[in-house]
């Protein structure tokens, strides 16, 4: 991980820095005007802008790999101290501040940005910066200052010559200044060569072919190419800043553009950057395995940083791994890690498909999201949706979403293992398929209304532990199963007409609970009992009949009395 071994070295002085030019442009060189003119004293350092901005970031490196990083607003006197806000003087040493502003922008640009960033549309980032809308280039500023002593070097000090001056003019007997010569040919030399004014007769050379020394070393590519077409750009390599408090460096400059693309510092360690003879890169490695070789004692990363001197909003991301994890850091959104994999993750943990599938423990995900495991385990191929706020409020944990809209919505209810269902209708669909599906209205709390057709599993195939009941004993124990009115007490006016699943539970013994009662529980004691009623029915149908072959018989005996008594009786 990143660490700095200084965490307050600003001083009182520390305000604003405003953006500038390189300090070290050649002079002479072509290119943009400065954008703040800089001041150095022995106590500090300061800034004239000469451009507007919204906001500047300043970073700053050090002595001991100190690194200081602020935000600074518009508005005030830019100037740099040499105290800390302990108090203490900063230390001795080389520093290199990189300045970036933001531009400032109108509203109409700020939502066109958003807007073009947002659909990926570069075409309308181009237009806004040809129309002047956006920056053509960063507004950025890099530069170096030192500190000796407790003071600022000022960069007007001159270095004092250690050679013998040239004499102005021939001494008697001495032989004439040598003057410049132009050899208009081919000119070989079998030996060294020292170029420079502090080179000396008898220079011991060693291994040197081809040596520069003096105060200010600079090799010059002027190309004076004037025709269309072709290049023309000059190039420089410069050791070392020329003015006092300057940066010990070697540079490539492009002189024609006046900027310094590539920088080595002095101090910078060995193999800093190292490419080896397959054009594989090592960074702080000579012996790169892959195309790009980080390598270092303490967590290897790379950051990407977006500043905002084009308009566009500032963004840093740092990726790095070391032997917890390898992790995505957000740096602006305060060093959270939204992306982390731990050492000894299997292989295809997450795998995206070519199709855009995922799959979590899968190879060939199937569908968009596929979750796999071999494991035996309880829990492998789990998947667990868990907000561990420590609250223990209502809240949504899953969504399934058609085109807009919540086709499924399961929502955590209470602090109990309960669940309810919503959208943003009042009904789902479980199985629609060709229009045969349920139809499921959410009512309050443990009301389903159901529209269509709704199946139980009940195959004989797929049950076991058989037993017959006794319809007779079932119709007895119906027959004293109290059954009430009764309402849901989220319902308001709304009525029903059942058992209470205590009671059901305590007469037949069925289902897991006393709290619940299961639709073919109930459908099955109600055809037990019909089956009790039938068979009461039948007995009393067998009996009636046996009545009323009884009274037809006796119907007819009395028939057969009557008329023998209506005979007699004339007689009398």
């Amino acid at each position: 991980m990143e660490k700095s071994t200084r965490t307050k070295l600003w001083g009182a002085g520390i305000l604003v820095l405003a953006l500038g030019g390189l300090l070290a442009i050649p002079a002479g060189a072509a290119g943009p005007s400065p954008l703040a003119v800089t001041n150095i004293s022995s106590v500090g350092i300061e800034w004239q802008p000469t451009i507007s901005y919204e906001k500047l970031v300043l970073t700053v490196s050090g002595p001991g790999g100190l690194v200081l990083r602020r935000e600074m607003a518009t508005g005030t006197s830019p100037s740099f101290g040499v105290f800390g806000d302990d108090g203490k003087p900063l230390p001795d040493g080389a520093y290199t501040y990189e300045l970036v502003a933001s531009p400032v922008l109108d509203r109409a640009t700020r939502r066109a940005v958003a807007r073009a960033r947002e659909a990926g549309d570069d075409a309308t980032l181009a237009k806004l910066q040809a129309d002047g809308k956006l920056p053509r280039t960063p507004l950025q500023q890099s530069g170096t200052f030192t500190i000796k002593d407790g003071t600022f070097v000022s960069p007007d000090l001159r270095e004092e010559e250690t050679r013998a001056p040239r004499a102005s003019k021939a001494a008697a007997g001495a032989p004439l200044p040598t003057k410049d010569q132009v050899v208009a040919d081919d000119e070989i030399i079998q030996g060294s060569a020292c170029i420079g004014l502090d080179c000396v007769a008898n220079e011991s050379f060693g291994f040197d072919t081809l040596r520069l020394k003096e105060n200010n070393t600079r090799i010059k590519f002027d190309d004076t190419s004037s025709s269309t077409g072709f290049a023309n750009h000059s190039w420089q390599l410069t050791a070392n800043d020329s003015a006092s408090g300057g940066a010990n460096k070697f540079s490539i400059e492009d002189t024609t553009a006046a900027t310094v693309p590539f920088t080595v510092t002095g101090s910078a360690p060995t193999n800093s950057m190292f490419v080896d003879s397959t054009g594989r890169l090592g960074l702080r490695t000579s012996t790169p395995v892959l195309d790009i070789h980080i390598a270092t004692s303490n967590t290897p990363a790379m950051r990407l940083e977006q500043n905002n001197s084009g308009g566009f909003t500032a963004q840093t991301w740092d990726i790095a791994g070391n032997e917890a994890n390898f992790f995505v850091r957000d740096v602006t959104g305060g060093s959270r890690l939204p992306f982390r994999i731990r050492p000894g993750a299997p292989t295809s943990s997450i795998d995206i498909s070519a199709t855009g599938n995922v799959g979590i423990g899968t190879a060939s995900p199937s569908t968009s999201l596929n979750v796999a495991s071999s494991g035996s385990g309880t829990t492998d191929g789990k998947v667990l949706v868990q907000n561990s706020s420590g609250t223990s409020a209502s809240r949504e944990l899953l969504e399934l979403n058609n085109n807009g809209g919540a086709v499924l919505i399961l929502k955590d209810t209470s602090q109990t293992p309960r669940w309810s269902f919503g959208t943003f209708g009042a009904a789902f669909v479980v199985d629609n398929q060709a229009n045969t599906g349920v139809e499921l209205t959410l009512g309050s709390t443990g009301n389903m209304v159901i529209a269509g057709t709704l199946t139980q599993g009940s195959s004989r195939a797929i049950k076991t532990d058989f037993a017959s009941l006794d319809p007779q004993e079932v119709l007895a124990r119906v027959s004293k199963l109290p059954v009430s009115q009764w309402s849901y007490k989220t319902e308001t006016g709304v009525h029903h007409i059942g058992p209470m699943a205590e009671d059901f539970h305590q007469a037949f013994g069925l289902g897991e609970d006393d709290k619940h009662i299961a639709p073919g529980d109930q459908a099955g004691v109600a055809l037990l009992a019909v089956q009790g009623l039938n068979r009461v029915v039948q007995e009393k149908d067998k009996e009636i009949a046996e009545l009323k072959s009884r009274i037809e018989t006796l119907e007819k005996l009395v028939q057969t009395l009557v008329p023998a008594k209506a005979t007699a009786e004339p007689e009398q």
